[in-house]
């Protein structure tokens, strides 16, 4: 390897890079193995197996694997490839589920929620500026290659956003303390789930955008327990339930 492309690989760690250059960073064969399969463009692919072959495929030594890896252990595989466009269009989304993330800042919990909305089939997730980047490579790796199939947008303006869609006729779900029991709720089968931040939960500004109130009870009822669910397992039950409905 060339020391530019130790230094690039290195460099997209930082989101800033990642913006300027269009790219991210893969690791694992069976990610790659993925990407390659899929609409992605991969730019290059550095691997220290013998049977992986093709142009875009560079042979390196261990010891490089480990300078440009970001994982604890260095992967086998690594793939840098080109960032997605989508356009994040109100008629395409409008009769669908949706999930919009309210500062969610964890990268683990970002990519827990990204692969929760591939496997209940949720195409596309809509982010505020303040949610971890999808394309962190900690993000990458939560999602377990569910950022090939679920179309992640940010926003500068999440609850302008959140406004709009109501006005198209889309519901506007979020949950609170002070929500309705989603189990005995009547639910929708399109609209937009709205999660909040780790610490804080949801903005004063994405809560004034909410017409539907939800709250996951604790079993059995009134008993004392944990203060709230951690996001990606609240997420894991909402869509669970909506999609039990359907």
């Amino acid at each position: 390897m060339t020391k530019a492309e130790i230094q690039l690989i290195r460099a997209l760690k930082d989101k800033r890079t990642r913006d300027e250059e269009g790219l991210f960073i893969a690791e694992g064969m069976k990610l790659v193995e993925e990407i390659r399969a899929s609409d992605f463009s991969i730019r290059r692919i550095y691997t220290t197996r013998h049977d992986l072959t093709g142009a875009e495929v560079e042979h390196i030594e261990r010891k490089d694997m480990e300078r440009i890896s970001e994982l604890k252990s260095a992967t086998d595989t690594l793939a840098v490839v080109e960032k997605p466009r989508y356009s994040l269009l109100m008629a395409a989304i409008k009769d669908n589920l949706v999930i919009a993330l309210d500062g969610v800042q964890n990268p683990g919990n970002m990519g827990t929620i990204i692969r929760l909305a591939d496997w209940f089939g949720v195409k596309d997730v809509i982010c505020s500026a303040e949610c971890a980047d999808c394309f962190n490579p900690k993000v990458v790796q939560a999602t377990m290659g569910a950022i090939l199939r679920v179309r992640v947008h940010y926003t500068d303006n999440l609850p302008h956003f959140l406004h709009k869609a109501h006005n198209e006729g889309m519901p506007i779900y979020g949950t609170l303390l002070d929500g309705e029991n989603i189990y005995s709720k009547a639910l929708t089968s399109h609209g937009i789930i709205v999660m909040g931040n780790e610490g804080r939960g949801l903005t004063e500004e994405c809560r004034g955008e909410l017409t539907e109130r939800l709250y996951i009870p604790p079993y059995p009822a009134n008993s004392p327990t944990s203060e709230s669910l951690n996001v990606a397992m609240a997420t894991g039950i909402i869509l669970a339930e909506f999609r039990r409905r359907a």
